[in-house]
């Protein structure tokens, strides 16, 4: 498994995310923790999860999932990093708010670690800026958790640069990336994709395959992926994972899947060599 920088770490080239999961009510949660082992097994170490992912208004419904199939692996976990968010909130009938109060935080934090049954968060990340909490205030209770030691590693999501800016400047070297949307559907993050390269932050991409599109519609959704995926014999995901890893050495895709099937597909993409004359193919808008 070929890795990348997060922070101090090298964690794998992909990561998996874990909210399909529990996305809707009629999940086979065995096939999905088959999806976790079969990740596990192909050397994927970085896993990305939520207090707030799950399909209905209770918290941590996720988490806990992830740590069932986790803790049901049968090989070692030295090597997992568990990376979670908080700063999401769910109300009734589902519905997503933000709470980026400090005390909110601080205590998201502790709920995420009793879950995930870990002594401290390998990588914490403020899920969204809250347009009623000053960010600096928000990027104030990361630090404090860092401080405690009940954070190692700090990441800031759904960030423009100026939030990112002021995330660095309270938070410091503790942080270590940045996860916000980028996929061959979704390029308009293209100038932080290139500034976390220059910082040496990590850029996790979320939604690599579109987003809430979701992957069976992204190859009609990305003709010249579809295209040259149809030349080579492979997928377009795995097409798209390949381009996403060639776009910037700083950025980590974070492909979710649960079915085994889609996690070695995905994984087959950091040996998918594209060539120039592809690599100019899939850049154009």
């Amino acid at each position: 498994m070929h890795t990348r920088k997060l922070g101090n770490l090298h964690v794998s080239a992909i990561g998996m995310g874990a909210m399909p999961m529990t996305a809707t009510v009629d999940v086979d949660e065995g096939r999905a923790v088959r999806a976790v082992h079969e990740a596990l097994d192909l050397g994927i170490t970085l896993f990305d999860t939520a207090d707030a992912y799950g399909p209905s208004s209770e918290m941590g419904v996720n988490e806990r999932a992830l740590a069932r199939a986790l803790a049901t692996y049968p090989g070692s976990l030295d090597a997992v990093v568990v990376a979670t968010k908080g700063g999401h909130i769910r109300g009734p009938a589902s519905t997503w708010g933000i709470n980026g109060q400090p005390d909110h935080l601080a205590a998201a934090a502790r709920d995420s670690l009793r879950r995930l049954g870990l002594e401290a968060l390998p990588l914490y990340q403020l899920h969204r800026p809250d347009p009623t909490v000053p960010y600096a205030e928000s990027c104030g209770a990361i630090r404090e958790l860092i401080d405690e030691g009940l954070v190692v590693r700090a990441g800031v999501s759904n960030v423009d640069a100026d939030q990112l800016d002021t995330a660095r400047t309270v938070i410091g070297e503790e942080l270590v990336s940045v996860q916000n949307q980028y996929s061959p559907l979704a390029r308009a993050d293209e100038d932080m994709v290139h500034r976390c390269a220059d910082l040496g932050l990590a850029y996790l991409a979320w939604g690599p395959f579109g987003g809430r599109l979701g992957a069976k519609d992204f190859g009609a959704q990305a003709p010249a992926f579809a295209e040259v995926a149809a030349a080579r014999g492979v997928s377009p995901q795995r097409v798209a994972i390949a381009w996403l890893l060639a776009r910037s050495p700083a950025l980590i895709p974070i492909p979710g899947s649960t079915r085994p099937e889609s996690v070695r597909d995905c994984a087959a993409g950091i040996d998918l060599e594209l060539t120039a004359e592809e690599m100019a193919r899939l850049d154009a808008p």
